[in-house]
């Protein structure tokens, strides 16, 4: 059973879910991705907020996937995958916006869950890193079409050379919208909503018609989770973890 690491509170209308895990960078594991699919959902009807943002405590928005309890089966893999897909469609689902505040580093699944957002405004420290590829793992939440979308060909530098991308790199590609103070961040974002969404008709009229198709997002579903099986099957998955905790373990040395 895991503890809470999702603490809500409603600023201004405004649903700000925080990503509370600080010691652990806020890393994801299962139930906190299955709740936090449910609070955007349980937001996203209008009815309550005028909209969401997704931030982080401490220096890291998120590191991503939890590799402590990483799956050791192809079918735990499609299970914690599925879980992660859920989110990108909770957010496209929603009839307000939903913006990401990137306070820090964001790793893997929790930097493509941002790109399903309507918009990323990130403080000094926001990193962008897409290790994937050198872990054996595969890229999920539809990120194989939207991140293309945002940034185009520099997609094929974040996933395959799962380079860096700091804040100002990520202005200036198009991964972030906009970089403020990071004791100005979330208020940034919560203003940023309020501003868009001042008449809640129109508003989610032109949030369906910005936003990516369903159909297009739930092809892309389906490339990676054949992607993912393949990389179980070829044994990249479990070399790239056992690579990844054997580093790991060097460096604590």
């Amino acid at each position: 059973m895991t503890d809470n690491y999702l603490v809500t509170r409603i600023d201004d209308d405004v649903a700000v879910l925080t990503l509370s895990r600080p010691a652990k960078l806020n890393v994801l594991d299962v139930a906190t991705r299955v709740q936090l699919a449910q609070t955007i959902r349980h937001f996203g009807t209008g009815d309550l907020v005028r909209g969401i943002v997704l931030t982080g405590t401490g220096r890291a928005f998120s590191a991503g996937e939890d590799l402590q309890s990483v799956p050791s089966t192809y079918d735990e893999i499609r299970q914690a995958v599925a879980t992660f897909h859920d989110i990108t469609r909770a957010i496209l689902e929603t009839q307000i916006p939903v913006i990401a505040a990137v306070n820090g580093i964001a790793v893997g699944g929790a930097s493509e869950i941002t790109l399903s957002c309507d918009a990323r405004i990130g403080s000094p420290a926001a990193e962008y890193f897409q290790p994937e590829n050198h872990r054996g793992i595969i890229i999920s939440n539809a990120s194989s079409f939207l991140l293309g979308r945002l940034v185009r060909n520099h997609a094929m530098r974040i996933v395959l050379g799962s380079e860096r991308i700091k804040a100002d790199e990520a202005l200036r590609i198009g991964l972030l919208d906009e970089i403020v103070a990071d004791e100005n961040l979330v208020a940034r974002a919560v203003d940023t909503v309020r501003q868009w969404n001042s008449d809640p008709r129109t508003t989610a009229l032109h949030l369906g018609l910005l936003r990516p198709r369903a159909d297009e997002i739930e092809a892309a579903f389906a490339r990676e989770d054949d992607a993912a099986r393949q990389s179980w099957e070829s044994g990249a998955f479990s070399e790239g973890i056992e690579s990844f905790w054997a580093s790991k373990n060097e460096r604590r040395r």
